[in-house]
């Protein structure tokens, strides 16, 4: 089902300071910058080999990642796993007991890719998200 970790979400209060350490500091390059409205955020991804580290910061304090950061502070939000078929993939792990956050895909990574979460009680602690190629891009 897992084809390998697709990226890494970090919750972040200022998103221009964290896009400056990871560029400035560690030496990595910005691949992209967008705001998602749907999901009341800003965001930066940076590669590193195969993984990408998706920074996050929140639109407001009422959204998801805003809500993270009131309740745990800065940090590792989520992981992301690449499925070929996500839909499959929540129906199955639903089967098996997990519990879902996300019963069916919805689009995910700038309309480019569907995703899913699985809820992190399920998961030991970690918010773990599905995501599958689109092919949009």
């Amino acid at each position: 089902m897992i084809k390998r970790v697709s990226h890494l979400g970090v919750a972040v209060r200022d998103l221009d300071a964290a896009v400056r350490l990871y560029r400035d500091v560690f030496g990595l390059e910005l691949e992209r910058r967008w705001t998602s409205a749907g999901e009341g955020m800003e965001a930066a991804a940076f590669r590193v080999g195969d993984l990408e580290i998706e920074l996050m910061q929140p639109l407001d304090d009422s959204s998801p990642v805003g809500r993270f950061i009131a309740r745990r502070g800065e940090g590792l939000h989520h992981v992301a796993y690449a499925v070929d078929d996500v839909a499959g993939a929540l129906q199955a792990v639903e089967e098996a007991g997990v519990e879902v956050i996300d019963r069916t895909p919805r689009p995910g990574g700038e309309g480019k890719t569907l995703i899913g979460f699985l809820h992190p009680k399920s998961v030991h602690g970690v918010l773990t998200e599905l995501e599958q190629d689109a092919g949009l891009g």
